[in-house]
């Protein structure tokens, strides 16, 4: 039954109705069918601390339109969706509410007793982004849900690090990492952000043992880790310095003696050629111990301050301590020259303090054997990225890889499962809890206090979520998936773990396709932060403007991997192209009423040139919806479907047919065009669903249709038959008339209303054949009473306005248009009143005052002034001697 729309659209009457609609009919639910194909994309599990913001909504609304369009393809098309437990920011937030709330710390309650307070944390908080994602319209099999920690995530987890264990690829060893002083955890080398700061190069004087006046010169940017300094290297091929190879070096302050040591690592060109080595406070320094048997002095403590290894610095904050060693250093005479220095300093990405890296005993992977196949894969084609430039990129990052620490000092997350017995030592690694050590039998056993890195769980995500280690029925049916969307950020952090893990752990690689999203910036092309307060909140703009128009506004212009700059009018054309869908649907259903198709003998139709016209633009448009759809090209496809139901459909279509629906002598024809105007509307719709999902529904619904629903009713396809290269050309040569007699109707400033006489010239037969076919809708369109189509031209009328477009010569007598006098004495007023604005600009530009002293963009408006003035001026003496002629 056809029912009318209301006369504007409320996007908050319709998205909630429908999406609860959607749910309780389970249309998201994916099934185990063998008799279709499966398709798969995991949802990239946001943190269960996360707030929807305008890169999750790009993320989603990029999955979901890919799902969609899957679904309506006859996929069994599964979209898991889940949450990640995210070990830091989680525990942080914990922390910090215990605070508030009970005005204790975590250590004070004790680790039972905080995971207690963090589980119930998340039962309270832990799904706000998943019922913001539900906002967004995402059509995710919410039935299968997982959570990195639930019971199956975990077992998983387990099986991983045991495997890994036994295959002798994870060990634990005291190795340099990436601390962070404020989160007191280990963080991974993806972890950290670099950032340029401005800073300061200290040259110190470290002397020669044995000598009065010899010494070498050690530039650094933190002097206070030279307390730990255990050698000095130059490069063995320096002749400044090879003399002093072996030689031994008086640590300032510290009177230790350190040897100096030949190291190819030493950068000859910086600095002074000397490098201090401190191999627990450096990385590159730490290898360099390694290769030279030097010890490990940690002078700098987990919470960034001085050791007792630090002398007299002990407990001081690390910046207090470089403060006041450089102090003594000047006083003492070792302290050369300072100079200013820009430089990359790491931060912790969650907390934004600078790392300290430190020597520590923690758990590792190691990465060459698992990094090896994963390159491969890459290389193969296996997995793919779009772009393709981020192939590069990936490559690069593994074939370079180093290994990773995957130990977290924090208490909420994965706890290694190690356990240590306390009498006789031994290390148990074990997939289940032992009552007993498996060497003496005690029962006194100890579990490692860490937890494993979040992305260590994350990186199982494709195939843990799915059952495995067990063959679960959905494992073996939906994986591996087929596609990842996720944005560049985390290619090191996740991607490139999943690709590893996977292929280490099930012997396939996670998904075919990885598509990289660029990021969402402000409109200066700036990063939205809190800190910068440019940020805008999703859930604001769906609250005002819908759903369909934030999903539409992040896809126009999208392109793979580039960044999009978030545009307030961007939002308002996307919210018009709803009104202007909504308006011609409700137009279309209007003129239906309770017309009947039923009956319908198609034979009987009498399509004209405009219906055999859409019907093609609707074909080719749906080929190129799916053309673009399986490049992943999201703004392309965009756009196709905006011109052609802005443009085609709603400006072009809807008034060619107005005069046949306004008639009652063709029956007929009048159904004819009912049937088209409504079969194309709702194809149109069902090619439109996977992107504006809610105004979809809501119109297809009022429509005459079959089924449930849109989003499982059939993908349109292409029917060859209704292609025609005929149509679509003979239409664009009417449309071109019909703008050219408008603009010239614009030019002169006609009257909307009033209707003009015009001469048609074609060029060639063709063109004749075709402007007799379109005269009614020149004739309606353009509003031209007396239209006259010639073979020849004699005589052109006096007074007339002439252009050719498209092999049709148009001849538009001005006399019926205008009152020549009037627009004669109206031009030479605009003309007067142009000159008069250009002699103004121009005489600004020759006061040197102006120009001198005025702001630069004041003086590039008059200059831009007068460039616009002049060329009006010229349109306006051109049309006045035409018009005079």
């Amino acid at each position: 039954m056809v029912r009318e729309l209301s006369k504007t659209y409320d996007p908050a009457q319709v998205e909630e109705k429908w999406y609860q609609y959607w749910m309780e009919k389970g249309f998201f639910r994916a099934e185990v069918d063998h008799t279709r194909k499966p398709y798969t994309i995991m949802m990239p599990p946001p943190n269960i601390t996360g707030q929807l913001h305008m890169g999750h909504a790009l993320d989603n609304t990029l999955q979901d339109i890919l799902i969609r369009w899957r679904r309506m393809q006859g996929y069994s098309a599964l979209w898991l969706p889940g949450t990640d437990h995210a070990s830091i920011a989680t525990e942080v937030k914990v922390v910090e509410h215990i605070k508030e709330t009970e005005g204790v710390t975590k250590e004070e309650l004790g680790r039972e007793e905080f995971l207690k307070r963090a589980w119930a944390w998340k039962e309270e908080y832990g799904g706000r982004i998943t019922n913001q994602l539900k906002k967004l319209g995402s059509s995710c099999d919410w039935s299968r849900e997982r959570f990195t920690m639930d019971e199956g995530c975990s077992r998983a987890v387990r099986e991983v690090f045991v495997r890994l264990y036994e295959k002798g690829l994870i060990y634990q060893g005291d190795y340099i990492v990436n601390w962070c002083p404020e989160c007191k955890t280990t963080l991974s080398d993806v972890e950290v952000e670099h950032e340029e700061k401005e800073g300061k190069l200290w040259h110190i004087r470290y002397p020669v043992k044995g000598s009065d006046d010899e010494y070498v010169v050690v530039a650094t940017t933190r002097p206070e880790t030279m307390l730990g300094d255990t050698a000095v290297a130059v490069h063995p091929d320096d002749e400044r310095y090879k003399h002093l190879i072996g030689k031994t070096l008086i640590l300032p302050i510290m009177e230790r003696e350190i040897p100096v040591v030949a190291d190819e690592h030493v950068d000859k060109e910086f600095g002074t050629g000397c490098v201090k080595v401190t191999p627990a406070h450096d990385p590159n320094d730490f290898e360099i111990g390694l290769r030279h048997n030097l010890p490990q002095i940690k002078v700098i403590d987990d919470d960034a301050t001085m050791t007792e290894e630090a002398g007299k610095y002990y407990g001081m904050d690390r910046y207090e301590c470089r403060q006041e060693l450089v102090k003594e250093l000047e006083a003492l005479g070792y302290l050369v020259k300072v100079e200013d220095h820009t430089h990359s300093v790491g931060h912790c990405y969650r907390c934004g303090t600078v790392i300290e890296p430190l020597v520590s005993k923690q758990w590792f992977v190691k990465m060459k054997p698992l990094a090896e196949p994963a390159i491969k894969a890459v290389k193969e084609g296996k997995t793919r990225f779009v772009p393709e430039r981020f192939t590069k990129i990936y490559l690069n990052w593994m074939e370079n890889i180093r290994d990773w620490c995957i130990s977290r000092q924090l208490w909420w997350g994965h706890r290694i499962p190690v356990w240590y017995c306390q009498d006789c030592g031994e290390v148990i690694v074990s997939r289940e809890d032992p009552a007993q050590c498996t060497k003496c039998n005690s029962t006194n056993l100890k579990q490692d206090e860490d937890v494993l890195d979040t992305w260590f769980s994350s990186a199982l995500w494709p195939f843990s979520t799915l059952g495995w280690p067990d063959k679960t029925e959905d494992l073996e049916y939906f994986y591996p998936t087929d596609v990842l969307v996720t944005g560049r950020d985390i290619i090191f952090f996740w991607v490139a773990r999943m690709i590893f893990s996977a292929i280490a752990q099930t012997g396939e690689t996670p998904f075919h396709t990885v598509v990289i999203h660029g990021l969402v910036r402000d409109a200066e092309g700036r990063k939205m932060s809190k800190s910068l307060g440019n940020g805008v909140d999703p859930l604001e703009i769906i609250e005002k403007f819908g759903a369909d128009t934030l999903r539409f506004t992040l896809i126009t212009g999208n392109a793979p991997g580039n960044d999009m700059r978030w545009r307030q009018e961007k939002v308002e054309a996307s919210r018009n192209f709803a009104n202007k869908i909504w308006n011609a649907s409700r137009f279309v259903l209007m003129n239906l009423g309770d017309e009947d198709f039923s009956d319908l003998n198609l034979d009987e139709l009498k399509l004209e040139l405009a219906d055999r016209w859409i019907i093609s633009r609707l074909n080719r448009t749906i080929a190129e919806v799916n053309s673009n759809l399986e490049k992943y090209l999201f703004g392309e496809a965009a756009a196709a479907l905006y011109d052609y139901i802005w443009s085609e459909f709603c400006d072009w279509y809807i008034e060619l047919i107005k005069p046949r629906l306004y008639q009652d002598e063709d029956p007929v024809a009048k159904k004819t065009a009912l049937y088209v105007v409504t079969t194309v509307l709702e194809k149109t719709l069902r090619l439109l669903h996977p992107f504006m999902p809610f105004i979809t529904e809501e119109i297809w619904q009022a429509l005459p249709h079959e089924g449930e629903s849109i989003m499982v009713v059939d993908w349109p396809e292409v029917n060859e038959d209704e292609l025609s290269d005929e149509a679509e050309n003979d239409m664009t040569v009417v449309m071109d008339v019909i703008r050219s007699i408008r603009n010239i109707r614009s030019e002169m400033k006609v009257n909307p209303g009033k209707k003009i006489k015009a001469i048609l010239h074609p060029m060639d037969e063709n063109r004749m054949e075709i402007v007799k076919k379109g005269a009614d809708y020149i004739a309606d369109l353009a509003r031209v009473e007396d239209l006259k189509i010639v073979a020849e031209l004699a005589e052109k009328p006096a007074k007339s306005s002439t252009t050719v477009v498209n092999g049709v010569e148009v001849i538009l007598p001005l006399a019926d248009m205008i009152d020549l006098d009037k627009e004669i004495e109206r031009l030479e007023k605009e003309i007067e009143k142009t000159v008069s604005e250009i002699e103004r600009a121009r005489n600004k530009l020759s006061n040197e005052g102006f120009v001198n002293k005025a702001p630069k963009h004041l003086v590039e408006a008059e200059r831009e002034k007068v460039e616009k003035y002049t060329a009006q001026l010229k349109a306006l003496e051109e049309r006045l001697a035409e018009l005079k002629a």
